[in-house]
C-alpha cells in the first residue's frame, strides 16, 4: 500500500482525536464512511486504525465499532512504550522547544559508567550534557553517552538539533529497542543550576539503554525532568490466559 496514503489517514484521524473532534468515549464513524471519506482501500484504513490502537488512541469493540479512549493529560506526555526523539515528543505535544548543548566531549567509559550502562570499561564514548527548554522553561537535563564506534561523526551542532535524525537519516542505523527505568531522586546541585525546578527538590529520572537492530548497545541516557511539568504514558493490554477445562467429576 502507498505509505503516504496510510500515513496521511493515520495523522488525520489522530489529529481529530487530539483536537477532540472525535471526543473521548465516542465512536469513530463507521469503517465504510471512513473509507469513503479518505478514498482508500479497507486494508489501508485498518493499518492506520491498528497503529492508533497500539498507541492507545482507540479500541475496537466487536459488533459496535471503534471507541475513542484517548484523553488529553494536560501535561507534556512522554510515551514509555514508544521510542521518540525529543523533537518528536515536542511536536506531538505542540510545544516550542530549544536545546542547549552544555558540554560535548569524547571520553572513555570508567568503571562506574560501565556498570550503569553496559558499555565496556575504556570504550570510547561521546559524552553530552544538554538542557531542553519547553515553552521557554528549562525542564529537562539530558546526560547522553553514545558509542563513538557506532555513532561516528557526532558533533555538538548535531546534538543541538536531533541526534536520532542524524543516526537514522545519515548513518542509516536502525533504532530498535529501548529499556527504561523511571526513578524519583533528590535534585543535585547541577540540576538546580541548570533547571527551572520552581521549588521542587526532586526530579524524575528516566534512564535508558538503546539498541540497534543487531542488539548492540549504542546509547545510554539519563534524562532528569522537572517533576511538576511531565507525565509518562504507556498503553498496556492484559494477556488473557486460556480458561482451564472443566474437570470431570467422578
Amino acid at each position: 500500500m502507498p505509505r503516504a496514503k496510510y500515513e496521511g489517514i493515520y495523522r488525520s484521524i489522530k489529529q481529530k482525536i487530539e483536537a477532540q473532534d472525535y471526543p473521548y468515549q465516542s465512536l469513530l464513524p463507521a469503517e465504510s464512511a471512513l473509507i469513503q471519506e479518505y478514498g482508500c482501500a479497507r486494508n489501508t484504513l485498518r493499518r492506520a486504525l491498528g497503529d492508533l490502537t497500539a498507541e492507545g488512541y482507540i479500541q475496537p469493540i466487536q459488533g459496535k465499532g471503534v471507541r475513542v479512549i484517548y484523553r488529553p493529560v494536560g501535561k507534556t506526555a512522554f510515551l514509555m512504550g514508544v521510542i521518540e526523539s525529543f523533537q518528536e515528543t515536542a511536536s506531538r505535544n505542540h510545544l516550542r522547544t530549544v536545546t542547549r548543548v552544555v558540554s560535548f566531549e569524547p571520553i572513555a567509559a570508567d568503571e562506574r559508567l560501565a556498570s550503569q550502562s553496559g558499555f565496556l570499561v575504556g570504550e570510547p564514548l561521546w559524552a553530552i550534557e544538554r538542557v531542553r527548554y519547553l515553552d521557554g522553561k528549562a525542564l529537562i537535563r539530558d546526560l547522553n553517552y553514545f558509542s563513538q564506534a557506532m555513532i561516528p561523526g557526532l558533533t555538538a551542532e548535531i546534538a543541538a538539533r536531533s541526534i536520532y535524525e542524524y543516526i537514522e537519516k545519515e548513518l542509516r542505523l536502525r533504532i530498535t529497542t529501548t529499556k527504561r527505568r523511571v526513578t524519583v531522586e533528590r535534585a543535585t546541585t547541577r540540576d538546580r543550576e541548570l533547571l527551572d525546578l520552581e521549588g521542587f527538590d526532586g526530579v524524575v529520572v528516566v534512564s535508558s539503554l538503546t539498541f540497534d537492530a543487531g542488539g548492540l548497545l549504542f546509547e545510554y541516557t539519563q534524562s532528569r525532568h522537572q517533576a511538576d511539568s511531565f507525565c509518562f504514558e504507556d498503553t498496556a493490554t492484559r494477556r488473557h490466559q486460556p480458561l482451564p477445562s472443566p474437570s470431570s467429576e467422578d
